[in-house]
């Protein structure tokens, strides 16, 4: 991480209200933004938020959803978006500032695995880095008392926390697969042969987000739970074109569903 990370965590925090510090978070995909509508929150543009990028994607609302307990982002920052990897992991910073302390990290996902299809719901057990880069490349980013914020080497072997992935499951209204996530870095999406490598290296999902949160969360000693959205099947396994439309169209059917779920989580958290 570049020098001065840390100062750019507290001032980022320190630009959201104080009375609010939420000890569970919500990381919302492409076309997931939606699930935030109706919820009663303060809402934050991330625009309001000192150091936070402006999002680009369609399908990402840019809001920083806040109560006394929970926090959604409604939106994310993408590596290929042009965002350093810094960027792409403040906002898990920020919110273990404020109070952070177990995190959902949800996602729209290509499907490699042939037994999955659109519009399923898939709980994240493991994920392939594939992006290139990690976010603690670098010094290891340091607080206001010159130590380190983590370990610099720190254990990945549990990063999706097992009872958390049990309390999804058991939250869920019918049985849902577990799988392993793999990211690479977009915008353009996987060649067949990309998937091809993935699906024998034990991908059963491809995205272009996630792995960079997930790292940062464990770094910061969080309990993470992540969760696909399959919104199509990946190239090769399907011989449709692949669209960004078609993402977030899949991401609105499926909204009802993935609120409820995640709100039935929050609530037993």
């Amino acid at each position: 991480m570049k020098a001065g990370f840390a100062d750019r965590v507290a001032r980022a925090a320190a630009s959201i209200p104080s009375k609010y510090r939420p000890g569970t978070a919500v990381v919302l995909g492409s076309g997931l933004s939606g699930i935030v509508e109706g919820l009663g929150y303060e809402e934050l543009p991330f625009s309001s938020i000192a150091e936070f990028p402006k999002p680009t994607v369609h399908g990402h609302k840019g809001l920083l959803c806040l109560s006394e307990k929970n926090a959604v982002m409604a939106g994310r920052f993408h590596y290929y978006e042009g965002h350093s990897i810094d960027d792409v992991v403040l906002p898990i910073f920020v919110l273990h500032a404020i109070g952070v302390r177990t995190i959902m990290l949800t996602n729209a996902a290509g499907g490699v695995n042939k037994a999955y299809t659109p519009g399923e719901l898939v709980i994240i057990k493991d994920h392939i880095n594939l992006l290139g880069t990690n976010p603690f490349i670098g010094p290891n980013p340091a607080g206001p008392d010159g130590k380190p914020l983590g370990e610099r080497f720190f254990d990945m072997g549990t990063t999706y926390t097992p009872e958390l992935r049990a309390l999804v499951q058991s939250c869920s209204k019918k049985p849902l697969k577990e799988g392993v996530y793999a990211a690479f870095t977009g915008p353009s999406y996987e060649t067949p042969a990309e998937v091809r490598m993935a699906s024998v290296m034990g991908a059963d999902l491809v995205g272009m987000s996630t792995v960079p949160e997930a790292i940062a969360a464990r770094y910061l000693g969080m309990r993470v739970m992540g969760l696909s959205c399959v919104t199509n099947m990946a190239a090769g396994i399907s011989d449709e074109p692949l669209a960004h439309d078609e993402v977030v169209a899949v991401g609105k059917r499926v909204e009802a569903e993935l609120k409820a779920l995640i709100m039935d989580v929050l609530a037993k958290l």
